[in-house]
């Protein structure tokens, strides 16, 4: 444990009847950028604020580079949390909200210059230094917000939520900020979020919470490819469920018949025999939609099924269609990899070929 970074121990913590945080065992590299991923109420903010001081778990210990930080108070970790409403404070100018902390610890005025000028600088905020927060936009407020949570270099950022209060195109400039901050100060961000696009777009591994418990701990693309239950599969973007009964396998393939549906194959990574039940995922990118049958030389490897358009959304860069087949609704997105309007056409009503590779689904239960 003492050569682990960050380490919550089997911690439990409950409110009442509720049990927020159950027994999650955690561990976290030092300098990395780690999520807390998952629906509102699943736990991950009691874990982040366990992590801060701010509540004590009810069993489990948290050790910080081998030291149990457990019955610390907030003031005695070097841990500090930038929240989504800021908290700068409104009577003082910029600089002085930064230099704050270091002013309390009573460091001499030229180091606090120093370290204030340099992480305004790094924030690109200098020219805005003697202005107040009312006279800045959000995504000035919350840089700053976090410029004054790293000048004096804790071992931990907690960011709860931080982009919360933003509109989506600063949001997204925002966290192309963020990824470029942490790249600079080589400090472990821990992030709490449940949108799913912004910890895919940061994190090097999240962490999926469910009902107070970690369903699954892997990087991005593992999460979003092979997810290791139904829930992650349906959190972490939008996907398609077959669900049926194991008919026959062939090598490292099986056949699943799908009930309403039809029979499908599929990679069996879980050596599911004949007669199990499965659920299998299919994401919408890697399902097709022609008006044409597939070429001939693939017609026998993937799974093919003529079906018809039921619902059409553009979204400008893919269009997404709902397709009915049998008693499915499969939901399926075209990119638009070129100009649109000289591709083929697929109207509502119209009868299409919806396809993919077998290797393309994932098993994500089977009981």
């Amino acid at each position: 444990m003492n050569n682990d970074f960050l380490v919550f121990d089997h911690v439990t913590k409950r409110f009442g009847a509720l049990t927020a945080v159950d027994d999650v065992t955690l561990s976290i590299n030092k300098g990395e950028f780690f999520s807390l991923l998952g629906p509102s109420g699943c736990g991950k903010t009691t874990l982040l604020r366990m992590l801060g001081g701010f509540e004590r778990p009810d069993s489990g210990r948290i050790y910080l580079e081998g030291r149990d930080i457990t019955d610390l108070p907030p003031n005695q970790r070097r841990v500090h949390t930038v929240f989504q409403n800021y908290a700068l404070f409104p009577t003082m100018t910029i600089w002085d909200n930064i230099a704050f902390s270091l002013k309390l610890a009573r460091m001499n005025k030229s180091e606090i210059a120093e370290k204030v000028d340099a992480i305004l600088e790094m924030i690109q905020m200098s020219d805005h230094a003697w202005k107040y927060p009312s006279q800045l936009s959000g995504g000035q407020k919350q840089r700053v917000a976090i410029a004054r949570a790293l000048v004096d270099r804790p071992q931990v950022l907690l960011l709860d939520e931080p982009l919360a209060a933003l509109d989506l195109k600063l949001r997204q400039h925002m966290l192309i900020e963020l990824d470029t901050l942490h790249d600079q100060v080589g400090i472990t961000f821990i992030y709490v979020t449940h949108d799913q696009g912004e910890a895919m777009s940061l994190s090097d591994r999240i962490a999926v919470v469910n009902r107070g418990k970690i369903e699954q701990l892997d990087g991005p693309a593992k999460i979003y490819e092979a997810p290791a239950s139904r829930f992650v599969a349906s959190f972490i973007g939008d996907t398609n469920f077959f669900s049926g009964r194991i008919t026959s396998v062939e090598g490292d393939y099986c056949f699943i018949q799908v009930e309403g549906f039809s029979q499908v194959k599929a990679f069996n990574d879980k050596n599911l025999k004949v007669g199990q039940k499965v659920d299998l995922s299919v994401r919408p990118e890697k399902i097709r939609v022609t008006l044409n049958p597939p070429p001939p030389e693939k017609g026998a490897s993937i799974n093919v099924f003529f079906s018809t358009v039921q619902e059409i959304v553009y979204q400008g860069v893919y269009t997404k269609f709902w397709i009915k087949s049998g008693d499915m609704r499969v939901a399926t997105l075209k990119p638009h990899s070129r100009f649109l309007l000289d591709q083929e056409k697929i109207t509502w009503n119209e009868k299409v070929f919806m396809w993919w590779h077998p290797d393309d689904g994932y098993m994500v239960e089977a009981t």
